[in-house]
Order: structure tokens, then sequence, then C-alpha cells
């Protein structure tokens, strides 16, 4: 029978999460030594260096392969779970990323235009990732499923 007990010992779970929550805290402390600003609040955004999304399911593809084997019916299910992850970071996300920034263009010159009574929200930009940040996260992913499963 499943307990709680084995959902808080669940190593490739963790593993998963922790490399999540350090790539969130890594972004934040990169924009302090890049952009010399403090802004805890990118903890909880999408999209920036690294990929957290990436490291995440590079971790948990990391961990599985290590303790059933790449041939093993459950690491094909987390490979083919993580390429799909990451291919949507780089290609949907990063899409609706950028279009959100033409239309944000887009809302600021009809203000200009009309300056009355119109102001819509602006649209988030940062939802996606570059190749070079899932890249990043990815290898952050692996590094921690390592750390965690080779003994």
């Amino acid at each position: 029978m499943n307990t709680f007990a084995d959902l808080l010992s669940n190593r490739w779970l963790w593993v998963a999460v922790l490399s999540s929550t350090s790539a969130q805290l890594l972004k934040v402390f990169l924009i302090l030594l890049i952009e010399r600003r403090w802004r805890p609040g990118a903890f909880m955004e999408t999209g920036g260096m690294p990929s957290s999304h990436s490291a995440m399911v590079a971790a948990l593809t990391t961990g599985v392969g290590i303790t059933e084997g790449l041939g093993s019916p459950l690491f094909a299910a987390s490979a083919v779970f993580a390429l799909i992850v990451m291919y949507d970071a780089t290609g949907v996300r990063h899409s609706s990323g950028q279009q959100a920034r033409l239309l944000n263009d887009l809302v600021e010159e009809l203000r200009a235009v009309v300056r009355e009574g119109f102001a819509p929200l602006p649209l988030r930009v940062l939802l996606g990732h570059t190749y070079l940040e899932v890249l990043v996260g990815t290898l952050l992913g692996v590094a921690a499923g390592f750390i965690a499963f080779s003994r």
C-alpha cells in the first residue's frame, strides 16, 4: 500500500523538484550578477536562464536512466517526456513570447494614436526559452541526477 512516506522518500521526484528549484534560484542570482538588481520575483517567473523545466525533466530522466537502465520502458517514457518539454520550451512557448512582444509593441503604437481610455494590460513576454537556456537547464538537471543517483 502506498503511503505518504513513500511520496516523501521518492528520490526521483525530489531530485527533479530540487533541480527545478535550484534553476529558479540560479535565475535570481544571475539577474543580480548580470543586471545588478535584486529581483526575487524572478523565482516565480517562466523563461530566462536557465530553464527550470529542462532541469527538472533532465534530472528525472537521468535518475531513471541510472537506476532503471537506459533500455527500460520507464527510461524511454521519461526521455520522451523530457524531449517534449524541451521542444515546447524552445518552440511553442518561445514563439508565444515573441508574439506577445510584437502585440505589446502594437498596443503601444495604438496608445500613441488613441490616447483616451485604451489601456489593455501588456502580455507576458518571457514565456519560453532560447536553445542556450534549455541546454544550461538540461546540464544542471543531468548533473543533479548524477550527483543524486551515482553511488
